[in-house]
């Protein structure tokens, strides 16, 4: 019998899963507890977290289970109309699949649809499979933050502008 797998929006039972499944991928990688996602409020309600304008978090969902997740909003403390990849996290069961390629696409597809003209976004310098994933999809390294997002311990940024065509 096949899995079944869908993307979809969180909803407020997941909010545990997806906790759970953030923090494991940042310990896995070791990423430190200070300066990164893992001390995010949000962590604890990432439905409340993108029940806002321009917002919107995605899980993906296998046989009941989230085993993978990421999202869009805002870049915080930044002028212009820019959007930011946030919490795009993929379990050990959701890798090596193309899943990745798909969260991106269902992000940045929404991310266009809110008619944000760039999407930005900070990662650690040891995830190397997703920082060739966001390089396929057309991000480009840039040499400084852009808004100011309280991730300190995430030294590397990536920008891209976004065309004004939303793919099918």
């Amino acid at each position: 019998m096949e899995k079944q797998m869908l993307i979809r929006e969180i909803r407020i039972g997941d909010n545990l899963q997806v906790e759970r499944l953030i923090k494991s991928v940042l310990e896995e990688y070791g990423v430190p507890k200070v300066g990164s996602a893992y001390q995010d409020k949000a962590l604890e309600n990432m439905f409340l977290a993108y029940d806002r304008p321009k917002s919107v978090f995605f899980v993906i969902v296998e046989t009941d289970k989230i085993i993978g997740c990421g999202g869009i909003a805002p870049l915080d403390n930044y002028e212009g109309n820019v959007c930011e990849l946030q919490k795009m996290y993929l379990g050990k069961a959701a890798r090596g699949r193309g899943l990745g390629y798909k969260m991106i696409a269902v992000c940045l597809n929404k991310a266009k649809e809110f008619k944000f003209e760039g999407c930005y976004l900070e990662t650690m310098p040891n995830m190397d499979a997703a920082q060739k994933l966001y390089l396929k999809n057309g991000f480009e390294y840039i040499d400084s933050p852009m808004g100011c997002t309280g991730h300190t311990s995430c030294p590397v940024y990536m920008f891209k502008k976004l065309s004004e065509e939303v793919s099918p």
